[in-house]
């Protein structure tokens, strides 16, 4: 039937056109000398205001559904992994069970038990018994709880619910808000009763939440694989972390993990072989601990023997560079080229010297390296030219960039060049020429540093502070105010500070795809004492490596590939950067890089890279991971279809369903007053069952049907208007 709704002020103004218009219309058909023809043109005038009127007063058609049905009470219950969590009992049930069971056992006697019985005496409701959010069973396939969508299927499949009652812990991650399902409800006039099932408490458990792994290592080094743990215990444990690879070779390391707290730490594993190795990162089960199937991670790195192009520039021929060079060429992993700008004497002569500056980008990007001693644009030293070069190496290439300062000040004089934003800190020009110490002051870690791979000079995290605070100290440093936004401070000079507090020495910051490092003292060379070359050679070894680690992640013959994130999350986006060259080696300026990209479930898809910097050959592109597990990535550039570069991405699988997670009993109040039910708890099961069956029966559904936004309303007063012009047109002629 047709429903108004007019407001006061619609409800005049329409009758108040309309007299006008009949008015109208009257006394046009008395003064026409056709009164037969106008009657009709004026009759159909009438009625297209009259529908004009009735859709300003919103016309709808509603049509009452009665159900043939009897009046059906529907029961969901939750099915999702976290209902197989341990900590509820059955005495709201079976009062002789005081046992803790798990909250999928307790719905389980809860739809088993008696209490249902009266809802279905005298055959007066239909019952219906409905799971969701039960574990998929395809591989790779991510499992979630979605509270909004049941509810919302239930209410498009069923017309004759008298209330639904739902059974879970309130705990959902996937799908919309369940408050929007609960509105549906409100509006259906259908009472929503949530019962919570389990504890608003987390379990006392110690959960290893991540795993953040480099994809390789150095075969002969040592890697730093970063963990999360939290702890839901209510002490401190003192525990062992432990990695194993597949032939039962272990490292272990001692921590402290806080109570109701998440510890991030980092261990040291040892790569011995080439080649890719699974490694296990485990924690022992603790006491009171509830939970043991999280305590371990499997992840995969692989193991590479490199080869670390380094360009080593300097002026004057100090302790430092000499030494450094020494600690470089002796360095079985990498490939040095020195260039020593000497005052007066030239340039340095003989076994992996230069005679120049790389003169082309060719030339130049074939280093992964660059430490820039006490040099800057000058005479006889760098043009900015030059300095544009290495910038660009390092925010297209991926290399890294060492700042080196001397007693010289030379670095002052980049600070009007590219290089000036690549500049980790802020230097203080009133003391160019640095500052000097009477006694030798020493660096010290901050929290970063000693966490840093950079500066691990022990086998073991526990050793490495001690092991800074014994190193000799240092008789100079560059003049540093700060370090710039963005910077990671990993040491500060531990006796000295400025206005902005301790003076950072030692400072690492992003740029572009690669990354600078900032050594604010000369005195590396002095760590030797006493211990020969032990953690001289080790320091340098690191620096080589960290800086060049990105750069070197996928290397082939025409393309060299690096990603961001590692290991990528499902639902991540993963930044795809690419170097491409031509068959001479020379940046590709011409031409592209496809990558093809093929999931672990078998789907492919091809990326075509966008151009960054044709004088570079650098390339992007972005990706999303949906599913865990391998993902194989075939890269091309253009005219080397033959030469592709192939490497994989593994995505580490992540349970957003967990056990052990506290009941969300929050969640289901609301949805309860939203849909003006009430939220059960399991003590009122008896009475509540009685309270359901009190419920009037459900009203009829009604359909409504708008018409004002009918497309065949709209066509039929087009129509009438059409009629009535053409009308008032064949009249006229007559």
């Amino acid at each position: 039937m047709l429903h108004l709704s007019p407001t006061t002020l619609t409800l005049w103004i329409g009758v108040i056109g309309l007299i006008l218009v009949a008015t109208l219309s009257v006394i046009s058909w008395r003064r026409s000398p056709f009164p037969l023809r106008t009657g009709l043109l004026e009759g159909l005038r009438f009625l297209v205001a009259l529908a004009v009127v009735i859709l300003l007063w919103q016309p709808e058609w509603r049509i009452t559904i009665h159900p043939d049905t009897k009046p059906q009470i529907a029961i969901l219950w939750d099915d999702s992994k976290s209902m197989t969590t341990v900590d509820t009992t059955l005495q709201d049930i079976l009062p002789a069970t005081p046992e803790v069971v798990s909250r999928a056992e307790w719905v389980k006697q809860f739809l088993a038990s008696d209490l249902w019985k009266p809802l279905t005496a005298k055959g007066e409701n239909d019952l219906i018994t409905l799971p969701f959010a039960t574990p998929p069973k395809e591989s790779g396939a991510i499992a979630g709880t979605d509270l909004d969508a049941p509810l919302t299927d239930l209410l498009a499949k069923h017309n004759n619910l008298r209330a639904v009652v739902l059974l879970s812990d309130g705990d959902y991650n996937l799908g919309q808000t369940p408050v929007a399902a609960a509105q549906q409800f409100r509006l259906r006039g259908i009472p929503l009763f949530p019962i919570p099932v389990g504890s608003s408490v987390r379990l006392p458990d110690l959960d290893l939440l991540t795993v953040s792994a480099p994809t390789y290592g150095i075969v002969g080094e040592n890697v730093q694989i970063p963990f999360t743990v939290r702890s839901s215990l209510d002490h401190p444990v003192r525990t062992v972390v432990r990695v194993r690879d597949e032939s039962g070779r272990e490292h272990s390391k001692e921590i402290v993990l806080p109570p109701n707290i998440e510890t991030y730490d980092s261990i040291l594993w040892h790569l011995e072989k080439e080649g890719s190795s699974t490694l296990e990162l485990s924690i022992p089960v603790a006491d009171g601990e509830l939970i043991t199937t999280n305590n371990s991670r499997k992840f995969t790195i692989a193991g590479r023997p490199e080869k670390i192009r380094v360009l080593l520039i300097e002026t004057l021929p100090r302790w430092e560079y000499r030494f450094l060079k020494n600690a470089l060429s002796r360095d079985p992993g990498v490939e040095l080229s020195c260039l020593l700008f000497q005052p007066s004497l030239g340039l340095g002569e003989g076994k992996d010297y230069l005679s120049a500056f790389p003169s082309s980008v060719e030339a130049l990007a074939k280093y992964d390296v660059i430490f820039l001693g006490d040099v800057g644009v000058a005479k006889d030293q760098l043009t900015s030219d030059q300095c544009a070069l290495i910038r660009g190496l390092v925010e297209q290439q991926a290399s890294g960039l060492i700042f080196m300062p001397g007693s010289q000040g030379n670095e002052f004089s980049l600070l009007d060049t590219e290089l000036s934003d690549l500049m980790p800190v802020v230097l203080d020009g009133t003391h160019k020429n640095g500052l000097t110490e009477s006694v030798p002051a020493p660096l010290t870690l901050t929290t970063e540093g000693r966490a840093s791979l950079l500066t691990m000079l022990g086998n073991n995290e526990e050793e490495n502070p001690e092991i800074w605070r014994r190193l000799p100290g240092f008789y100079w440093h560059a003049p540093v105010l700060k370090a710039k936004g963005g910077a990671e401070v990993l040491a500060v000079h531990g006796n000295r500070r400025s206005s902005y507090g301790p003076i950072p020495l030692l400072v690492t910051k992003p740029a572009g795809s690669g990354k600078v490092l900032f050594i604010g003292i000369d005195s590396a060379w002095r760590w030797r004492r006493g211990v020969e070359d032990l953690y001289h050679y080790r320091f340098w070894g690191q620096v080589a490596r960290w800086m060049s680690y990105q750069r070197n992640m996928a290397v082939g013959q025409r393309v060299r590939l690096f990603f961001n994130p590692e290991r990528p999350e499902p639902g991540t986006t993963v930044t795809l950067n690419a170097n491409a060259f031509d068959s001479n080696g020379a940046p590709l300026k011409d031409g592209g890089v496809a990558v093809d990209i093929t999931s672990p479930d078998g789907r492919s898809q091809r990326i075509e890279l966008q151009k960054n910097a044709a004088t570079w050959g650098a390339f992007s592109g972005r990706f999303k991971v949906d599913v865990p597990g391998a993902w194989k990535i075939r890269a091309t550039a253009s005219g080397a279809e033959n030469q592709a570069l192939e490497t994989s991405l593994l995505a580490q699988g992540v349970e957003i369903e967990k056990i052990g997670q506290p009941a969300r009993p929050e969640v289901l109040e609301e949805m309860a007053k939203v849909s003006r039910g009430r939220m059960i708890q399991p003590a009122q099961l008896a009475k509540f069952i009685q309270e359901i069956n009190a419920l009037p029966a459900p009203r009829p559904l009604e359909k409504r049907i708008p018409l004002g936004s009918h497309w065949l309303i709209i066509a039929a007063l087009v129509t009438l208007l059409g009629t009535f012009w053409i009308g008032r047109k064949l009249s006229g002629a007559f």
